[in-house]
């Protein structure tokens, strides 16, 4: 018998969980809709950072100044549909946002880290659960980076957003799934064991904070213990049962965010 193949990335893992209704209208069904103003300014943020931690791994002189104008070409010119009546900034505001949050990072925050890789291209990662179904791990670390820890190597993953910094500290509250996905498919693609992930926080809100989280172990979260099963098993049970269910309670279940919205019977609005 063919093996069913289901395809996850790696920033897929915490929408699947959160409201599987939603995940098999985006991942499978394909259903879209246009990104938000935030996910944009999260993109073009890391398109300057990246560009700026690429030149010190490569010994150039690139200035802060000068790496900044990837972050304003990815947010004037995106790559995929943006519906710019999102999220209450203008683009004008999300520029003087990115600006701000790019100069802290670059001198703040990287200094901080021995960066070995950018952008790292990952090998697709398959996993045989049995039954017939097969796991296929996607995606690239397009906002995460590789970093010398002294005594291992780590995952840093770049987070923006409104809500990753709390009191001053970088919130990890649910970032184990993603993280530890890029842990796996690392490991795979390089040969190198990887000690752990940590959140590189970057705030939208306010006055613009910024805080690395400690590291920790995500790995764990996809493939499990000897005494509990990893998201990994859970959802191979969710593929072989063919069952997405719905979460009307989810943070995020509103027409905003879910491209299932109009045909979903769940929701009560």
């Amino acid at each position: 018998m063919t093996p069913s193949v289901y395809t996850v990335r790696a920033s897929g893992w915490g929408s699947l969980f959160d409201c599987a209704y939603r995940w098999e209208g985006e991942h499978l069904l394909k259903i879209r809709k246009p990104a938000g103003m935030r996910a944009l300014l999260g993109t073009s943020v890391h398109a300057g950072t990246a560009a700026y931690d690429q030149a010190r791994i490569d010994g150039s002189n690139l200035t802060i100044d000068e790496a900044a104008g990837a972050l304003v070409d990815s947010l004037h010119n995106p790559e995929y549909d943006v519906d710019y009546r999102q999220d209450g900034i203008s683009l004008r505001e999300a520029e003087q946002i990115g600006l701000a949050l790019h100069v802290r990072y670059c001198t703040e925050i990287a200094p901080q880290f021995d960066y070995l890789e950018v952008e790292t291209k990952l090998d697709p990662m398959e996993i045989d659960c049995g039954g017939g179904i097969v796991i296929r791990l996607t995606g690239s670390m397009d906002r995460a980076r590789v970093a010398n820890h002294g005594t291992g190597v780590v995952i840093p993953d770049v987070k923006t957003g409104s809500r990753v910094v709390s009191k001053g500290v970088a919130q990890m509250k649910g970032r184990s799934a993603q993280t530890g996905t890029y842990q796996l498919m690392y490991e795979q693609t390089r040969g190198i064991r990887t000690e752990g992930a940590q959140i590189i926080a970057l705030s939208t809100a306010g006055r613009n904070e910024v805080a690395v989280s400690p590291i920790f172990d995500a790995r764990r979260v996809m493939v499990g213990t000897d005494d509990t099963p990893g998201l990994i098993q859970h959802a191979a049970e969710m593929f072989r049962a063919g069952l997405f269910p719905p979460n009307p309670q989810s943070p995020i279940c509103s027409e905003k965010y879910c491209s299932r919205w109009a045909t979903c019977i769940y929701h009560e609005d």
